[in-house]
């Protein structure tokens, strides 16, 4: 602005300029796994999550979603409960297994049509930690999200 009004002013430094995009390529990005044999759930999952800033990695079964966890790092799991070859409480009991054998949690988050009354309880009581139902909603997706895990800060701070 001071060289539009012709005045001269201190030296500065670009890189300085803080803003919503800047703090978000700061931390480091959100590692997901989704679980979903859908695939037109799979995509509209993607989309929103990679819209807002995560790395998605699809799983189409629950077989399929161990063996990527064990062999992987993620910050969260999405779960669907009904999957062919191993359903969601089948696989949620595998990676809790996994978990106990190597330490630490990752929050397992259903994502299930069953949006009867009971569900949700029996989702937490099988060591899932939140609860999404289908269709799904951006809003209630990203507050389970939210909820569940934070945004981490750069390496090094």
């Amino acid at each position: 602005m001071l060289q539009v009004l012709g005045e001269r002013s201190a030296e500065v430094n670009p890189s300085a300029l803080v803003t919503r995009h800047s703090l978000r390529a700061a931390r480091r990005p959100v590692d997901i796994l989704l679980a979903e044999d859908n695939q037109v759930n799979q995509a509209l999952a993607v989309r929103l999550l990679e819209k807002h800033g995560y790395r998605v990695q699809v799983a189409g079964n629950g077989i399929d979603a161990v063996t990527k966890f064990e062999a992987g790092r993620f910050d969260a799991v999405l779960m669907d409960v009904q999957m062919p070859e191993m359903d969601g409480f089948e696989a949620t009991a595998a990676i809790r297994k996994i978990e106990k054998a190597r330490g630490g949690h990752i929050p397992v988050i259903a994502m299930t049509a069953h949006a009867m009354k009971g569900d949700r309880d029996r989702c937490l009581a099988a060591g899932m930690d939140g609860y999404v139902a289908k269709p799904i909603h951006a809003a209630e997706l990203f507050q389970a999200i939210g909820a569940l895990i934070r945004p981490s800060a750069p390496p090094g701070e």
